[in-house]
This record gives C-alpha cells, sequence and structure tokens, in this order.
C-alpha cells in the first residue's frame, strides 16, 4: 500500500492575463486533496472577492508586522501593494497531507524555491504579448497606463520563467489545462514523496 508522506507545494506563476487563474481554479475544483494557499494582500478588494477566501485584506501597518515577526513564506510588493503568504498556513497544511497551489509573482517563486526544497514551480506563458495585451484590454478591469506596466512586468518575468521546473504554454485552453493537470498528477506518483507499507 502507497501512502504520502506529506503534501505538496506548488507554485504556480504567470504573467497578468495569461490565464493562470483559469487553469488554477479549474484543477482545484477537479482535483482532490489539493487547495489554494490563502495570501496575505494590503490592496483593497475587487468586487466578489472574499476576505479569508480568496485573500486575507490587511492593512499595511498589520502585514508590515507580520514581516517584521518572520510571519511569511514569502512577500512581496507588486504594482504599489504588498503580499505574502503565511509559513504556518503552509506548513499546517503540508503536514496534514493537502497538496497547496500558490499563485505569486516570481519574486516571491524565487523566495519559496530558497526555502522549501521539494516545492514544485510551474510557469504559464501567454501566446504572445501582443495576445496578452488583448487579454489584458478585454478583461476591462485595468486603465490603460496599469495595463502598460503589467506588460513590461510580463516581459520581465517571462525571462526568469528558467526558475520554475514546468513551462505550460497557454494558446489552446483546454491543451494547456491537461499539460497544467499532467503536473501534478506525475508530482504525486514520484517516489521519493511516497512510503510503501512492507
Amino acid at each position: 500500500m502507497l501512502k504520502r508522506k506529506r503534501g505538496i507545494l506548488f507554485v504556480v506563476s504567470a504573467p497578468s492575463g495569461a490565464g493562470k487563474s483559469t487553469l488554477c481554479r479549474r484543477l482545484v475544483g477537479e482535483l482532490e486533496g489539493i487547495s489554494f494557499s490563502v495570501s496575505y494582500t494590503t490592496r483593497p478588494p475587487r468586487p466578489g472577492e472574499r476576505d479569508g477566501v480568496d485573500y486575507f485584506f490587511v492593512s499595511r501597518e498589520r502585514f508590515e508586522r507580520m514581516m517584521e515577526e518572520g510571519a511569511f513564506l514569502e512577500h512581496a510588493c507588486v504594482h504599489g501593494n504588498l503580499y505574502g503568504t503565511s509559513k504556518a498556513f503552509v506548513e499546517e497544511k503540508l503536514s496534514s497531507g493537502l497538496d497547496l497551489l500558490l499563485d505569486i509573482d516570481v519574486q516571491g517563486a524565487k523566495q519559496v524555491f530558497s526555502k522549501v526544497e521539494d516545492a514544485v514551480g510551474i510557469f504559464i506563458f501567454p501566446p504572445s504579448v501582443e495576445e496578452l495585451r488583448k487579454r489584458l484590454i478585454n478583461r476591462g478591469t485595468d486603465p490603460p497606463e496599469v495595463i502598460e506596466k503589467r506588460l513590461a512586468a510580463a516581459e520581465k518575468e517571462m525571462k526568469e520563467a528558467g526558475i520554475y521546473h514546468y513551462w505550460i504554454l497557454n494558446d489552446d485552453l483546454e491543451r494547456a489545462y491537461q499539460q497544467f493537470r499532467a503536473v501534478f498528477l506525475a508530482e504525486r506518483a514520484r517516489s521519493h514523496r511516497l512510503s510503501r507499507d512492507e
């Protein structure tokens, strides 16, 4: 009989608009034993977002206090807002055998890879920067100057994708999802993650 030793930490990053959230939500909805890691942020909630579900929305003062206390596995400043992942939250979930999906940017991923030896990194690429521009415009959530900032950040992030273990091109959503899902299933079957009853 094979048993999982502990949960796996999956780190998923992508430029804004590459389709990462769509892939992550579908996976969590379809696969058992995997959950989103809920990050802390100082940014205000977007319409429909719920505290403790999408993010833990906190004041800048509280966030900075948590940073000083060393409460974060990773933290980053993105577009002027602070984001962070609680060490205690991650450890509690992984030791209970639950896989965790961390939806974070490249700055945060670097910190996680330096601290969690067997974390698995997946980078989602958009078909092109032009397609990314179209998606961000069609999303209708950001003014033009924010879109330009996001595109500049995307170019930078894609140059750093070499730190990830897997690359997935999201030019066809169904194909990208099947690849994404396959990574999770394969990682769960790796021998070093399992123990065997004699």
